[in-house]
């Protein structure tokens, strides 16, 4: 039996590994592991990747084929999962340059080049971003201050949250908050 490694794009949560690892596992492939934007698959026949594409696209997933498309990928989950850690309080500080060099090998110039050629937006611009979707969460969960919403995310201040809110969503996030029909967006659906 052989295995073989799939890259997937638009993995984002834990129910994305669920449903990939379902969907090729209808198709009849055993899923030797999976995580985020990726599963290592064993077959005993050749793997179709054009039926695979096509199961995957039908769940809002794509292969990726390059390298290229790979490393944005992990860049993005990268992302992803450390403003989710940071917002559960599981991390104090971090520098995104820092981490995203130490996590994928690569000089953070390259990384930041390859994103905003590919993705048309900044490495910094992709995290605002996510940390807004991740502030919008957290403001219906009504769970936090936004004073506590600020810190976990690593705001400089309430100011600046609000600031960076208002300049992306055209809302404070007190009338967000007041909004009745609150509109969140799909993590990989941001850019």
């Amino acid at each position: 039996m052989e295995q073989a490694t799939i890259h997937i794009k638009n993995m984002v949560c834990n129910r994305c590994i669920k449903v990939v690892k379902e969907e090729l596992e209808k198709l009849g492939y055993r899923v030797h592991s999976i995580i985020l934007g990726e599963a290592t698959i064993q077959t005993e026949n050749k793997l179709e990747f054009d039926l695979i594409n096509k199961v995957l696209n039908e769940n809002g997933f794509e292969l990726i084929d390059s390298r290229h498309s790979r490393i944005i990928e992990k860049i993005k989950i990268i992302v992803i999962e450390t403003i989710r850690d940071m917002s559960e309080g599981k991390l104090e500080e971090v520098s995104f340059t820092d981490f995203l060099q130490d996590n994928l090998n690569l000089s953070y110039q390259y990384l930041s080049t390859l994103f905003s050629s590919s993705e048309g937006i900044t490495i910094e611009k992709f995290i605002i971003l996510q940390k807004i979707e991740k502030v919008k969460e957290l403001i219906v969960y009504d769970e936090l201050s936004l004073s506590e919403i600020a810190y976990r995310l690593g705001y400089s201040s309430v100011q600046h949250l609000s600031s960076q809110f208002k300049k992306i969503t055209g809302l404070t996030p007190s009338h967000f908050k007041s909004i009745k029909n609150l509109k969140r967006n799909p993590l990989d659906k941001i850019i």
